[in-house]
């Protein structure tokens, strides 16, 4: 069967095609057009049988992939379910499963099993679980972990084929060398074999894997910079120039493509990254880590990465993958998915809002109405994180009858401002009365631009993974 790509190309608009315009409020032809010119990308594995699907492009509202999985030392199946549950709940539009301890094949298909989005993963890092030492992974080995993932229903998949062996020695005077798992395996490899990557030179039989079973290249930075120092030097953009090859070698061969961005830049030089990247590689949607515009916050990374996120996004960023607190110091439990995810939805939504993305401001709108009509019930409702927004409410007023208060705890009765404006607007009749007219039931916004923020359905990984669905009958 012909990939979204070959079927946009022949001129077919699929039934992915249909339900991502949809989803996005556009035309369906249009959707063709940008998946058919690679400006777009659908990941939708033909074996993803849950899957609702999505699209990822500039053209279209900013997404947000969530990073979930186990390792050698923390987690099993039960509580990567519940991380995907989380994620799912939140807002994520895709899911990458970054495993590299136990039980990989079991969380992978649960994973696919049960997701209603995409389904990400990094190949590689399975392929290291089944050797001793690295030098001992086999190109043929990294072509039959692919092979399988692919047959299990995986959407895309992180592939490091744009790290050469010649790049390797521009690493040499960086602060923190390669900082990507799969840029240092593959470094490690190289020097041990005096060999080319295997994945590039291998990128063709890759591409009729993916064409096989229509997954999506997500083409890895795996020479990224891992702190301010190393932002924007010859190794990274020697690799990125590779990148570009291979997209137009991947969209030569009927294949999807996105390709990933740099982990650490400052903020003057995110817009310079994104617009590079999109030069580079034709308008391919750029996917990225962060960018972390600042090295000193460890504990706080998903605030300093959401920063550069929301920069990228209104510089034409198509995917953000967020960064939780837990980053640089541990495995992300299912609260650090929660708030690494609301850092990003806010950062990808910012960016739409700033970027001018059509009904994007409705949702700001609604809400700030809401608000000052002392509306608490709808305020919470059109929350980014509705609990969230109730709870700290409830902290300090927590009876129904504050629900109909003109005030909250932190001005009180007689400091609130907006209280006083409209008992300044009633009795003056100079001032004229505000009445809020935000109706988000007519908005042009994507889906992910208006409430409720978790649009899928969560309740079968919640089930799966013992976790209480009480709160999810809206996802």
């Amino acid at each position: 069967m012909p990939t979204q790509l070959q079927h946009a190309r022949d001129g077919t608009v699929t039934a992915e095609m249909e339900r991502v315009a949809e989803r996005e409020h556009r035309d369906p032809e249009f959707v063709r057009r940008q998946v058919a010119d690679g400006q777009a990308v659908i990941p939708a594995n033909r074996a993803h049988d849950a899957l609702d699907p999505m699209i990822i492009g500039r053209e279209f509202a900013t997404k947000v992939n969530a990073n979930i999985g186990n390792s050698d030392t923390t987690s099993g199946v039960e509580d990567e379910l519940e991380k995907l549950h989380t994620a799912v709940h939140y807002g994520a539009d895709t899911v990458m499963d970054l495993s590299t301890g136990d039980d990989l094949d079991a969380i992978r298909e649960a994973n696919v099993e049960r997701s209603p989005v995409p389904i990400g993963t990094v190949p590689i890092y399975e392929a290291v679980t089944r050797v001793d030492d690295v030098a001992d992974i086999t190109p043929e080995l990294l072509l039959d972990v692919i092979e399988k993932q692919a047959a299990q229903g995986v959407d895309y998949m992180t592939i490091h084929a744009g790290v050469l062996a010649e790049h390797l020695p521009l690493t040499d005077g960086r602060t923190t060398g390669i900082v990507s798992r799969g840029g240092s395996i593959l470094a490690q490899w190289m020097e041990a074999h005096g060999e080319q990557n295997p994945l590039y030179a291998r990128f063709a039989d890759i591409c009729d894997i993916f064409r096989e079973h229509d997954v999506t290249f997500s083409l890895g930075d795996g020479l990224r910079p891992g702190s301010l120092a190393d932002a924007g030097d010859a190794a990274q953009f020697a690799e990125l120039d590779t990148l570009g090859e291979l997209t137009r070698t991947a969209w030569d061969e009927g294949v999807q493509v996105m390709v990933e961005g740099p982990g650490h830049v400052p903020l003057d030089e995110v817009a310079e990254n994104v617009e590079r990247q999109q030069e580079v590689c034709d308008g391919a949607p750029f996917y990225l880590l962060g960018p972390l515009v600042t090295d000193v916050a460890p504990g706080y990374d998903h605030i300093t990465s959401a920063i550069g996120a929301a920069e990228a996004a209104r510089h034409g960023a198509a995917m953000l993958c967020y960064v939780t607190p837990k980053e640089h110091l541990g495995l992300p439990d299912a609260e650090d998915v929660r708030d690494g995810m609301a850092a990003y939805r806010i950062a990808a939504h910012s960016g739409d809002v700033a970027a001018g993305r059509p009904g994007a401001r409705d949702w700001d709108d609604a809400l700030s109405e809401a608000r000052y009509d002392f509306d608490w019930e709808r305020q919470f409702s059109l929350a980014l994180d509705p609990e969230r927004a109730r709870e700290f409410h409830d902290q300090t007023l927590p009876g129904d009858n504050y629900k109909d208060a003109r005030f909250c705890s932190m001005c009180g009765v007689e400091f609130c401002s907006m209280r006083i404006d409209q008992d300044t607007r009633d009795a003056d009749g100079e001032m004229e009365t505000i009445e809020g007219d935000t109706d988000l039931s007519t908005s042009p916004a994507a889906e992910v631009n208006r409430p409720p923020t978790g649009t899928h359905d969560a309740e079968p990984v919640a089930d799966a993974a013992g976790t209480d669905t009480a709160e999810t009958d809206d996802d």
